[in-house]
């Protein structure tokens, strides 16, 4: 064997090891500088946070900063101001017109935990990287699933966004199925299931046409009928069933699919149940609004993303199972370069992402700084706010409503051709934008629609009547 050589040192001076000449945090002391920076970032966002009311929901196209670091870098108050630029031209959730998306104003001690947890810098990878953090997503977790209605013994894995959530849930449906490399498996969910389910049939490798998108009924609903209908043909053409997908609040009507007939019939047929409950699953959080997502509870797995209602920083979302371990069993490595884990299995050994961060613990002090009081007046306000909508315009004459069980409302006039109703959905938004209240103009069964969500607290009733008075004008209009 050779011996090994040593490789010569660069000629050029060595870059300096002294923390005190990069601008990390001193580990010895309380850092001016840091807590100078913080203070004032904290400040600029208070001030922006708090001015939400004197500026549009959607900003003026605003200026983007140089991207590329300067060859020396840069003190603290250039960054700030860099950043101050930053803030002008963002989205601005906080505006009482701020109607249009599922992302509502965030909590203050959710923005107090991320920041936090940006400081801190662990890793739910393992163990040894977050070992408090850790032991608080698998509690939380497992309360957050018995508290919407999975068994006891129940919980789940945080995720980057309910696309995929719903993605590791039909992977781990699809190995407890046992039906890995069976290209010929199908996913049986709604017409107006969300667009995740494709994306994650891509993924994991299968056709376009494993999704088999079955009717809904005139409110959305995923219609039982045609389920149990497409279960028997599956199974008398020997056609292996991944996964049944159901919709807790669909996108564009927010409606609830049948639940409680759809678990029972996966149970009959021997299919997993997974509810996208994305949108809907906080109501069962509460027990009087629990019946608006009745059953639930009875799935395999739910997604779960408090980010839209609750008022979680971004991102928040969990696949909760009511068989957790068969998430370690699907995606263990061993990771042989850490130590063995002490809670069963490591945080990267439950899913698809290896490095996290501590999602958890926005998520957690959000809900105590909220309390089941809380919880239950956000639930509480976006309802009764969906049904002074409903209330001002159902008396119209014209305008088809669609609405779901949960915060979600949208309209569309009759009688239109779909490019009438493209035509009428573009000119009333921008009235309504000139009023200062967003909503969104999503395509719906084949015809633009304008859409309300009703989730942000800060919408009180003259904005809302004013939409309502927007709408009524735009009837008159001629297309």
């Amino acid at each position: 064997m050779g011996s090994l050589q040593r490789l010569p040192l660069a000629l050029a001076p060595p870059a300096p090891w002294a923390s005190d000449a990069l601008p990390f945090a001193s580990p010895d002391q309380l850092d001016p500088d840091l807590q100078e920076l913080l203070d004032s970032a904290s400040r600029m966002l208070c001030q922006w946070l708090g001015s939400a009311a004197s500026r549009a929901p959607l900003p003026a196209l605003g200026l983007t900063p140089a991207v590329a670091p300067s060859v020396q870098g840069l003190g603290g108050d250039v960054l700030l101001a860099e950043l101050q630029q930053v803030m002008e031209g963002a989205y601005n959730p906080n505006h009482p017109g701020a109607l249009a998306h599922l992302d509502p104003p965030p909590l203050p001690a959710s923005i107090a935990a991320e920041m936090v947890c940006a400081g801190l810098n662990n890793n739910l990878l393992a163990e040894e990287l977050s070992p408090s953090l850790t032991r608080l997503e698998r509690s939380l977790c497992a309360w957050l699933a018995e508290a919407i209605g999975l068994p006891a013994g129940s919980g789940g894995v945080p995720a980057s966004g309910g696309t995929l959530s719903n993605l590791t849930a039909l992977v781990v449906a699809r190995q407890h199925q046992g039906l890995q490399g069976r290209s010929d498996a199908v996913v049986l969910a709604s017409s107006d299931a969300h667009v995740s389910l494709d994306k994650a049939l891509m993924v994991m490798g299968l056709p376009a046409t494993a999704l088999r998108r079955l009717p809904v009924d005139p409110a959305g609903r995923l219609q039982s009928d045609a389920l149990a209908d497409e279960l028997d043909r599956c199974r008398l053409q020997g056609v292996p069933v991944l996964a049944v997908v159901a919709t807790a609040g669909t996108t564009v009507c927010g409606a609830v699919d049948p639940l409680a007939s759809i678990a029972g019939l996966c149970r009959s047929h021997g299919a997993w149940l997974h509810v996208d409950g994305a949108i809907g699953a906080v109501y069962a959080l509460d027990p009087g609004h629990a019946q608006r997502v009745q059953g639930l509870g009875l799935a395999d797995s739910v997604t779960v993303n408090p980010q839209k209602l609750l008022g979680i920083t971004k991102t928040s979302s969990l696949l909760l199972l009511a068989q957790p371990q068969l998430l370690a069993e699907v995606f263990a490595t061993g990771l042989p370069y850490m130590e063995a884990s002490w809670g069963g299995s490591h945080g990267g050994e439950c899913g698809l992402q290896g490095t996290r961060p501590a999602e958890a613990l926005k998520l957690w002090l959000g809900l105590r700084q909220l309390g089941q009081e809380g919880i239950r007046a956000v639930l509480d306000g976006a309802i009764e706010r969906t049904a002074t909508v409903m209330d001002l315009l159902r008396p119209l004459q014209g305008l088809a409503l669609r609405g779901g069980d949960l915060h979600l409302l949208a309209m569309t006039p009759l009688g239109l051709s779909a490019g009438q109703a493209d035509h009428w959905s573009q000119a009333t938004r921008q009235q309504l934008l000139a009023a200062q209240l967003m909503l969104s103009r999503p395509l719906y069964q084949g015809r633009h629609h304008l859409k309300a969500v009703l989730g942000n607290p800060h919408t009180r009733p003259a904005q809302l009547e004013q939409l309502a008075a927007i709408v009524a004008s735009s009837l008159t209009a001629k297309p």
